[in-house]
């Protein structure tokens, strides 16, 4: 259970993580940043088990991998989107990040909303204003590589089971 952050549309790599901050790649450095040209308090107040809730065109413009790692340094649960730009969509599943397409999710929930995500089935609870959505849930190859933590992780222990 988190709180959501709501943005709008077409939030962009740049607004996600500015440019000036990209001389530092650690995780930990990007979170510190995350999201800061949106809303300056969310880097400072986010806490693990929140999550993002964007427009249309979550993730567009530049290809760099530092926006889904910021966003999931930043320990947010998920990010529900009514849609997403395609690099940053591959990118986020790279890296384990958990990303839902749900416009009905996006139109039904406020900031501040009370959120809680079952990933495994795709349905999305706001329990501030009792209603729940239903989401398309990942296949269960998808789901097995974001709870190793991407793509990379996930290849190492399929090769180490074989």
């Amino acid at each position: 259970m988190g709180k959501a952050w709501k943005f709008g549309n077409d939030i962009d790599t740049d607004v996600i993580i500015p440019a000036r901050y990209l001389n530092q790649t650690t995780p930990e450095f990007l979170a510190a940043h995350c999201m800061e040209d949106a809303d300056m308090a969310f880097a400072k107040e986010v806490q693990p088990g929140d999550v993002i809730i964007g427009g249309k065109n979550f993730g567009c413009g530049s290809s760099r991998e530092h926006a889904p790692i910021a966003i999931k340094a930043s320990m947010v649960k998920a990010v529900i989107a009514e849609s997403y730009a395609r690099i940053f969509y591959r990118n986020a599943l790279n890296i384990g990040l958990p990303i839902l397409e749900c416009p009905e999710a996006v139109s039904g929930i406020a900031a501040g909303d009370e959120i809680q995500i079952d990933l495994e089935t795709g349905k999305i609870d706001n329990l501030t204003q009792n209603t729940t959505f239903q989401a398309r849930p990942f296949p269960p190859f998808m789901q097995e590589l974001i709870k190793a933590g991407g793509l990379i992780p996930y290849v190492q222990r399929r090769k180490k089971d074989a």
